[in-house]
């Protein structure tokens, strides 16, 4: 039986990957009576008096939403709401494994911008952040921007930036080994929708020297037409040297490649004309641009996927669950920039130099301490930035 059976047979046998457990006993009447009415009444009274108590009297302080209106599951594409339940159940999970964070699933029935940013909004008081998943550009651009502005709690796109902060701290550690200066490099992205977009920013908050973005259509240019708004932002901030042409003229003398595309879009040749030591990131899954045998048969120095099968597993659960970790015990207003760049430096230095090698860019998926790190590197950063509410917090 493949892997996909054997999940649709264990989603079968489990009816669900969550559940609600109380936090507390209700075995006589006096417990009735102080975890409901008439007892209850009273941090009612005092949250009514003082809305901050709700993070000390409610469980909103370690209770994230996990929301998506199933317009780009996985690879799955536009498969709706119903259908996107048993990944945004999945991701919960994570949290709560690997962060001890509390999440719950919410799939919205519509793709209109106005609902969703509303049906959000209007929610946001049971949370103490909100997790996207799996909205498709451009609207998750817009989702967020405004949610952001609206709420003043967490609101993290994480296709987006833990993508991104993943890619962040893989790219430390790989220019590390290949002994190159970030800021001496120029990168090459391949997809230029959320994903792209959001790693090319976070590169750029890395000090990388230059970003060349490829998307179907060829260079991203500034000074051309695009279909996609989000594009002219980034077209101002990347090429540099306003190159025009296909993936292939990207990379000639290139020292890194990062792929959110499709499968097979990268040839040998493709990695020959790169500089020397060449990074390749390929993560489109299944399959992913390069396959990385191939990749380093022509050369490729350091080779990254998607995937658990290979070396350098370029994995968003080393990077959300501690974010969100560390964003709640400051009770922080907002995931910014600083706070993303310090995740990423955190999952570098998780990988220690002993430890670090060709193979060996990113921790080990399973490593508890790793969403710990992240977590107090969050924290700190949250307070130094100015959004954090809380000074002082236990991780």
């Amino acid at each position: 039986m493949d892997i996909m059976e054997e999940s649709l047979k264990k989603h079968k046998e489990l009816n669900g990957k969550i559940e609600i457990i109380s936090r507390t006993h209700i075995n006589s009447r006096e417990e009735l009576s102080l975890a409901y009415t008439p007892g209850v009444a009273r941090p009612c009274l005092e949250i009514e008096k003082n809305p901050d108590l709700s993070y000390e009297l409610t469980r909103r302080s370690n209770l994230v939403a996990v929301i998506t209106d199933g317009t780009a599951v996985l690879g799955l594409g536009n498969i709706g709401p119903l259908a996107a339940m048993p990944v945004m159940e999945g991701k919960c999970a994570l949290f709560k494994e690997f962060a001890d964070v509390d999440a719950f699933p919410l799939c919205v029935d519509s793709m209109d911008t106005d609902e969703i940013v509303r049906t959000i909004e209007l929610i946001g008081k049971s949370f103490g952040g909100i997790n996207l998943e799996d909205i498709s550009a451009p609207r998750c651009f817009e989702v967020e921007a405004r949610l952001k502005e609206k709420l003043d709690i967490p609101v993290f796109h994480d296709d987006q930036h833990g993508t991104a902060v993943v890619a962040s701290a893989a790219m430390i550690n790989a220019s590390k080994v290949c002994k190159k200066s970030i800021s001496d490099m120029t990168l090459v992205i391949n997809g230029a929708g959320a994903a792209g977009t959001a790693i090319a920013k976070q590169f750029l908050s890395l000090g990388i020297g230059n970003i060349i973005m490829v998307d179907i259509a060829g260079i991203i240019c500034d000074g051309d037409e695009f279909k996609n708004p989000a594009h002219y932002e980034i077209a101002k901030l990347t090429n540099k040297n306003k190159i025009r042409g296909s993936l292939a003229d990207a990379l000639k003398g290139a020292d890194a490649f990062i792929g959110v595309s499709k499968p097979n879009l990268v040839t040998a040749e493709m990695i020959q004309s790169m500089a020397d030591k060449p990074i390749i990131f390929a993560m489109a899954n299944p399959t992913p641009e390069i396959m990385p045998d191939k990749a380093v048969e022509a050369g490729a120095f350091i080779v990254g996927t998607g995937r658990s099968d290979f070396p350098n597993q370029i994995n968003n659960v080393v990077a959300f669950p501690g974010i969100f970790k560390g964003a709640l015990a400051v009770r922080a207003k907002d995931i910014n920039e600083d706070m993303k760049l310090a995740a990423a430096y955190a999952i570098a230095a998780s990988v220690s130099d002993e430890k670090l090698s060709r193979d060996n860019i990113l921790p080990d998926s399973f490593d508890r301490e790793v969403p710990k790190a992240v977590a107090r590197a969050v924290a700190d950063a949250a307070i130094k930035s100015g959004v954090a509410r809380l000074t002082e917090y236990n991780i």
